[in-house]
């Protein structure tokens, strides 16, 4: 064991194969598919059989998938009965991962065939989507919303937490999002679902595992706080000062960085392109004239670059969305490469258990208690 590799944190250790996706400085790739392409050229729907199913789908997969979605979203008529009792000052991901634990004694899907494992996650998928928009409504004293046919993954998320027909933009850009966040390789939370997977358990388990690590604010959690950050500043030389102080009190400033991008985070560039759009659409200028000034000096002082959670944040405040809904809706896109390195892991499996390095005590024997 003493010539065994250690690195802190696994950096840069290989821990597995996939062909889900590929990350490196240079690209982000979905099964092959370069994100830029995905994010232009598809919609989330087309992204989720991508990754569930091994290929972009032809018209009628299509038409099949989307209507899995809005038919499996109902919720359990126990679920929301439970949603309704949990006090509204929980956070919307201990709700979630809640939800999705109670919700595995409905799982339609008996079986764990690779087909089976596919069917339960495309429910998985609709069910998280229900739970987020369920709990909105919740809270906002009205009542959940059936699904409304015809609408997309993020338009139907969309009009059933608001209660209003989408706008277009807004559906396009959380379909973006969605898209952004489905995958990306062996991360926190999904390498936590493949260790659930590696033992073999069930799927729902891999995803409750998968959404308690992505709460952490080193992961999903730093959408939210990074626009927290962005609130507390009234002005653009406000935020600036701010940056500076950071820096000689070694404040970590949410949203930057990233453990294998060190020349930016593909995502981030796509997404905060979009957001420049939006925040002019709207008349928001402000809010990236203080983006502006927490990004400039981090990448001109610190040479570190946002990631994809730093635009993401902006991008929902603007659209009306509460802070804390946030990294639900991360877990609303990631469910979907959850499931897809589950049912890999799963198929294909050898039980993930690595090894540790001791530094406790010397070994030494047991005294009496008298002699302690």
């Amino acid at each position: 064991m003493t010539d065994a590799i250690y690195k802190p944190g696994l950096e840069g250790v290989i821990a597995g194969e996939t062909a889900v996706a590929e990350v490196d400085q240079t690209t982000l790739r979905y099964r092959g598919y370069a994100i830029g392409e995905l994010a232009e050229k598809t919609s989330f729907e087309e992204v989720a059989h991508l990754l569930l199913y091994g290929d972009l789908p032809k018209s009628a997969q299509l038409n099949q998938f989307k209507t899995a979605l809005t038919q499996l979203r109902p919720l359990p008529t126990q679920l929301v009965q439970t949603l309704r009792l949990i006090p509204a000052d929980v956070p919307m991901m201990d709700v979630l991962r809640t939800a999705v634990s109670l919700a595995g004694h409905f799982d339609p899907v008996t079986g764990d065939s690779p087909d089976d494992l596919r069917r339960r996650a495309v429910w998985l998928t609709a069910l998280v989507a229900g739970v987020v928009a369920v709990r909105f409504r919740l809270l906002n004293r009205k009542e959940p919303l059936e699904p409304k046919p015809g609408l997309s993954h993020a338009a139907q998320l969309l009009y059933q937490s608001l209660g209003e027909d989408p706008d277009p933009t807004a559906a396009r850009l959380l379909d973006l999002t969605l898209t952004l966040y489905a995958e990306h390789e062996y991360n926190a939370s999904t390498f936590a679902t493949r260790i659930v997977a590696s033992t073999l358990s069930d799927m729902v388990s891999g995803v409750v595992t998968g959404i308690g690590t992505l709460k952490g604010p080193l992961h999903g959690g730093a959408n939210e706080a990074s626009m927290a950050m962005l609130k507390q500043f009234d002005s653009p030389e406000q935020a600036r000062k701010w940056v500076y102080e950071s820096f000689e009190k070694k404040r970590k400033i949410m949203g930057f960085g990233h453990r294998v991008y060190k020349n930016g985070d593909h995502r981030a560039h796509l997404l905060e392109a979009e957001l420049r759009k939006l925040a002019a659409q709207k008349g928001q200028q402000k809010w990236m004239d203080i983006y502006d000034a927490v990004k400039e000096p981090m990448v001109k002082e610190k040479g570190i670059h946002p990631n994809v959670d730093y635009p993401c944040g902006l991008t929902y405040f603007l659209l009306g969305l509460p802070i804390d809904m946030y990294t639900p809706l991360f877990v609303c896109s990631r469910v979907t490469g959850w499931c897809a390195h589950f049912i890999e892991q799963f198929t294909n499996n050898r039980l993930i258990r690595p090894l540790s390095r001791y530094t406790g005590p010397a070994p030494r024997a047991v005294k009496p208690i008298s002699q302690r």
